[in-house]
């Protein structure tokens, strides 16, 4: 039952969603913002400079969880034979490398003031810039490609190779020893940050949550666009 999407369907939903996603990503955003600008406290230690930590620690979070679901996508994708299913995975990757960089370029801002360098070859700063090069070959291929099973092989071994690299990000703090510290938010243990820097972490991450599924919408819709002028009804 997934081989098949209707195209006139698909495009029904995702051609009206982008403005309810955009109007629900301003509010959460102008919350998030005022938040984490104007009421969460400055660090003891870095002072106001800890106010980057909500656009970066965001953007690394998503940009990781894009590359996952682009991984597993592609992987039941190529299993089942649903198209569908790497169009979407090519829809996400954009959102996914602008987040990617975002988290590199303020990250390194970040650094300047706490570090007292712009880029250090930590194990955790390498690892991502070794995550965009993955982004940036994923992207290349489905330009290069045109044979559509080509295509589909040679982005879902892009992939599984990428996917090596996010627990080495997650974990580099732990596995080396990094100028980054170790993880303040923990899922199975008692976190380290204060609930008045974890809340607006959280509200900028849905916002960045938002971002994403707008720029991957605009994307998508302009792929079953291209689509349906070439005759086709079903992915």
């Amino acid at each position: 039952m997934f081989k098949y999407f209707e195209l006139n369907k698909i495009f029904f939903i995702t051609s009206k969603a982008p403005k309810y996603v955009l109007l629900l990503f301003i509010i959460v955003l102008s919350i998030g913002l005022t938040e984490a600008l104007l009421l969460s406290p400055e660090d003891y230690k870095q002072s106001h400079s800890v106010r980057i930590m909500y656009v970066h620690v965001p953007a690394a979070w998503i940009s990781l969880g894009i590359f996952s679901i682009i991984t597993f996508l592609s992987i039941f994708g190529y299993i089942f034979k649903i198209r569908n299913f790497f169009l979407i995975s090519k829809s996400l990757a954009p959102s996914g490398l602008v987040l990617n960089i975002v988290a590199l370029v303020t990250g390194s801002i970040w650094g300047k003031p706490t570090w007292g360098t712009w880029w250090a070859w930590d194990a955790r700063i390498t690892s991502m810039l070794i995550l965009v090069l993955f982004y940036v070959i994923y992207l290349v291929a489905w330009r290069i490609y045109e044979n559509k099973d080509k295509v589909f092989k040679i982005t879902l071994i892009i992939t599984i190779l990428g996917i090596v690299n996010i627990p080495i990000i997650k974990y580099s703090v732990d596995w080396w020893n990094t100028l980054h510290q170790p993880a303040s938010i923990n899922i199975l243990s008692k976190s380290s940050i204060h609930v008045s820097m974890l809340f607006p972490l959280l509200i900028m991450t849905a916002a960045f949550a938002l971002f994403s599924l707008l720029i991957f919408l605009m994307k998508y819709n302009t792929e079953l666009i291209k689509i349906k002028n070439k005759g086709l009804d079903r992915l």
